[in-house]
């Protein structure tokens, strides 16, 4: 076990195309950090670096206090288990997962242990005759994971393990792996771009976006207090609302405006963001996470802003109801983003823009096409600057 420790990383490659930008993280020394963000911002590269199996263009990589830069794969003495398992089709499930032992010329013995031991811990114990071919999904990913933790390695590197399972097993092994990782008590990078992975298997979480790192914190952490709209609108299921909105200042009382609606502030709120009071005409985002947004004719305590109901999706404990304003979306996707860009004066057209999640007996009622009132936890919004991104606190 050891920290593996990024510092000040870089990665170009030879066309010119730079793929992670300044990277500087630590990953403490028995801790399970995973790497989160879209596809193509620079995870799976920061992980390859680690292994050895991409050149670090610039900047330090450290595993146990070594700079492991010039080392090979070999040297590192870290374990990857990939997306695709990796494992040898013509060898039983006993072979692969003593075959890194083999390499290092372990005894009969030695491998015979480990490999009893590993498949014991995994469930393989029934399986070790059979091949890959023989096996499901999930049973050959824990053949990739017992391959891994034979060799008791340093660190455990994972790149998506999960993402070619099915959803019900996917859930299965999240939790195998999180109490595996805890038992081991081993040093683990684990890369996805699926962020419900990642905020229920992590210690900590470290969100990338377009090679650069946005935020690494606990996965509460950063459900309640993301350090820019990315990461506001990347975490969380269903992602939180992001809609421009300006600010109104009048008679020492501040509101928003959102789409020709007002919706008055909290002092509370306030001093929570400072940095709107007196910004009369400012152009903000506002953040709303599902869970804020309740019916107005039950909960007349709240602010409400009039919406358009286009969907309800009944989850049997709860609904996602699907609603639209007349407010500019704020899309973390640029595709997205560039869509309503288009929309006449910042309006948006059909598509729903603001989700929120009702428990099954507050969505009794509802009629899609019919124009409802949301009241707004307004405790539980998040305020962004609209030209930066960053919060307005």
């Amino acid at each position: 076990m050891a920290e593996v420790v990024f510092d000040e990383v870089d990665k170009v490659y030879a066309n010119g195309v730079q793929a992670v930008y300044d990277l500087s993280l630590g990953v403490e020394d028995g801790e399970f950090l995973v790497l989160v963000g879209p596809s193509g911002c620079g995870k799976t590269t920061a992980l390859r670096m680690v292994a050895g199996l991409e050149e670090i263009s610039d900047g330090t990589v450290t595993i146990g206090g070594r700079v492991v830069n010039e080392l090979t794969p070999k040297e590192r003495d870290v374990a990857m288990v990939f997306q695709n398992y990796a494992l040898y089709p013509h060898l039983t499930v006993a072979d692969n997962i003593a075959f890194g032992l083999r390499l290092r010329r372990e005894s009969r013995a030695t491998i015979d242990e480990r490999v009893t031991w590993a498949a014991k811990l995994l469930d393989l114990t029934p399986y070790l005759a059979r091949r890959p071919k023989e096996l499901s999904g999930g049973q050959r990913q824990r053949v990739a994971m017992g391959r891994a933790i034979v060799r008791h390695p340093q660190a455990f590197l994972m790149d998506e393990p999960l993402s070619n399972l099915d959803a019900k097993l996917r859930v299965q092994m999240r939790a195998d792996i999180a109490k595996l990782q805890r038992d081991l008590k081993t040093t683990t990078i684990y890369v996805t771009h699926d962020q419900v992975e990642a905020m229920t298997m992590g210690d900590r979480v470290a969100v990338m976006n377009q090679g650069r790192l946005q935020q690494v914190d606990t996965p509460q952490r950063l459900y309640d207090d993301p350090a820019n709209l990315f990461v506001a609108g990347f975490i969380g299921t269903p992602p939180m609302n992001l809609l421009e909105a300006s600010v109104s200042s009048e008679n020492g009382s501040t509101s928003l405006t959102l789409g020709g609606q007002s919706v008055a502030l909290s002092d509370e709120v306030v001093r929570r963001f400072p940095r709107i009071k007196g910004e009369d005409g400012r152009r903000i985002v506002l953040g709303i996470r599902a869970d804020a947004l309740h019916r107005g004719d039950r909960r007349t305590d709240l602010p409400t802003i009039e919406a358009d109901l286009e969907l309800v999706e009944a989850l049997g404990s709860q609904s996602i109801a699907h609603f639209r304003v007349d407010a500019m979306v704020i899309g973390v996707d640029e595709d997205l983003a560039a869509e309503h860009e288009a929309d006449a004066e910042g309006v948006t057209a059909a598509r729903p823009n603001l989700v929120a999640s009702f428990a099954a007996d507050e969505a009794i009622g509802l009629r899609t096409g019919e124009r409802t009132p949301l009241g707004i936890d307004t405790r539980h919004i998040h305020l962004f600057d609209a030209e930066s991104g960053a919060p307005l606190r």
